[in-house]
């Protein structure tokens, strides 16, 4: 069983942070990504670089999977997922993008998707939704 945990924004854990995750707009749609190895979608983000912030790697990844040139960028929160005994943790983003270009021929992404929700065929079905619905929650709260 996976469980997805949010912590408080001043959070830091014992580790270290190890991905961040970005939901990302533009004009009025979430934009999804598929990884050339895969056929299914998930949100943009990726592992952190040794020497490198959570925030510039949601920088970073959100640059290199969807071609985003210009955007806002919002850490929702921090948080945890245990999965088969072992616990990660990773930063929550939201993008508003303003200016999309193509996708770097250096990314591993050969698809990018907008959409109005989250599809069905999720490359982390145990873990996208629940960030989807933080995400969610934040920007009505912010609202």
């Amino acid at each position: 069983m996976t469980e997805v945990r949010f912590q408080a924004k001043d959070f830091v854990p014992d580790t270290k942070f190890t991905y961040s995750v970005i939901a990302a707009r533009y004009e009025g749609k979430w934009l999804y990504v598929r990884h050339h190895r895969r056929t299914t979608w998930e949100i943009p983000g990726g592992h952190i670089e040794a020497g490198e912030s959570p925030d510039d790697a949601a920088r970073r990844e959100l640059m290199e999977e969807t071609g985003a040139l210009e955007f806002g960028l919002d850490c929702i929160a921090p948080y945890s997922v245990l999965k088969d005994g072992l616990t990660g943790y990773g930063k929550l983003y939201v993008a508003d993008i303003f200016r999309l270009g193509p996708v770097p021929d250096v990314s591993e992404i050969d698809e990018v998707r907008m959409l109005d929700n989250l599809p069905e065929n999720l490359t982390h079905p145990d873990i996208q939704p629940h960030l989807y619905k933080k995400v969610l929650e934040y920007l009505d709260n912010e609202g």
